[in-house]
């Protein structure tokens, strides 16, 4: 009964109230946060994720820049209607490396987190000219000016510098190299014998239907083609990480 005495005591006087309560939410929050200062990483390690390549950066930028991630979420969540449309449950990892991620929060359009190998280079390119002559019920704009427009990669190495600042970890030969991979992943005639072992899995060749040039067109369905197509899923137990 004096306990419950006191307990009305700090209910009946604001002041007192806001003090407990303060003091109760620091408290849990240092027991929540504090132990995170003694982790190296708070995201499991996943096999065959990797920074992504000069030109699937530059393709990521031109999909920000379009606004592309407004109609458009990558992150799967778990639960079943959503893995047998779109494939396995997105993981903490696929995202490592995205400044800032593109989970989304809306979507107008389909989940694009496994968009990659589903479908051609030749239907993505059709698919941004005009969207209803592959999807008639598409809402989805126009963006056929990609294939028109020459894409700057005078700024890629400094890109790949800001992102290694803020923890991507690109080496001092995939910066050195950024500039002539850019080019290389998207010539069909280029050796891309040093890009691949720098970016194991990266899509090389011919993006936009016009090998003579380099357009955003190349470098915005090299982003798209490698969207979820790093981890093998196959490898993976749910319960136990990789096997």
């Amino acid at each position: 009964m004096a306990l419950m005495d006191r307990h009305g005591v700090i209910e009946r006087n604001a002041t007192l109230l806001l003090v407990g309560s303060l003091l109760v939410v620091t408290v849990g929050g240092i027991v929540e946060i504090a132990p995170l200062f003694y982790l190296e990483n708070t995201i499991e390690k996943v096999e065959g994720m990797r920074p992504y390549s000069p030109l699937e950066l530059a393709g990521r930028d031109i999909y920000i820049r379009e606004g592309c991630y407004v109609c458009h979420s990558q992150m799967i969540r778990p639960f079943r209607d959503e893995v047998e449309r779109y494939g396995h449950y997105s993981l903490a990892a696929e995202s490592m490396y995205d400044h800032p991620f593109q989970w989304g929060s809306k979507r107008s359009g389909p989940d694009l987190a496994r968009v990659g190998d589903r479908y051609s280079n030749e239907w993505h390119v059709q698919h941004l000219i005009e969207p209803r002559s592959v999807v008639p019920e598409s809402i989805m704009p126009s963006y056929a000016f990609l294939k028109d427009t020459k894409l700057d990669g005078g700024n890629i190495t400094a890109s790949f510098v800001a992102n290694r600042r803020v923890g991507v970890p690109y080496s001092d030969e995939m910066v050195e190299s950024a500039a002539a991979d850019l080019k290389a992943q998207a010539d069909p005639n280029a050796d891309t014998s040093g890009l691949l072992e720098r970016y194991p899995k990266a899509k090389t060749g011919d993006f936009d239907g016009n090998p003579q040039a380099l357009t955003e067109m190349d470098a915005l369905v090299a982003y798209l083609q490698m969207l979820g197509t790093l981890v093998d899923f196959s490898t993976y137990d749910e319960t136990a990480g990789y096997r």
